[in-house]
């Protein structure tokens, strides 16, 4: 199967409402429960969250105080990350830390809202969350808008395969 998306979502908008935090909407051609699935179960978080990439899902203790943590396997070295989850709503809403292995001791709180538009299409909302405005600029400088980006095009990917 071809890589090209037939119906591409729109590129991801990133934002910054506070010094403390990176709001970041994107809309998917996919219903809300088929997105929520792709953002919850481990086989496909792995297929997205590693955009091509090896991913050990190492603990995956989804409920509220659970565990989890991923490494990444890839030309850049092996990463991983890790946090807990504070609350989960299925298919509307999940809250977690995360934390990367390259920096400990900054910890950021990420929720990510699912709206269903009611056309077949899912808006997701990702609302970063971060102990300082230090943190909050590091992260915006340290590539992770396209890391992202590439993370959503193997979400639009996964969807498109498994429409």
């Amino acid at each position: 199967m071809s890589s090209a998306l037939k119906n591409p979502g729109p590129k991801a908008v990133v934002t910054t409402p506070s010094d403390r935090e990176i709001r970041i909407e994107r809309i998917l051609n996919a219903s809300r429960d088929r997105v929520w699935r792709a953002c919850t179960e481990p086989a496909e978080l792995a297929q997205r969250w590693g955009r091509g990439n090896k991913l050990d899902v190492e603990r995956y203790d989804f409920r509220p105080g659970g565990q989890w943590r991923f490494v990444e396997h890839s030309d850049h070295g092996v990463h991983g990350f890790g946090g807990s989850y504070r609350e989960i709503r299925p298919p509307e809403r999940l809250t977690l830390t995360f934390g990367w292995d390259g920096m400990p001791g900054h910890e950021l709180v990420e929720t990510l809202v699912f709206e269903d538009l009611g056309d077949g299409r899912t808006r997701l909302i990702a609302t970063m969350v971060f102990d300082s405005k230090a943190d909050r600029d590091g992260m915006l400088q340290s590539g992770m808008e396209s890391g992202m980006n590439e993370s959503y095009a193997a979400l639009d990917r996964l969807l498109e395969e498994q429409a």
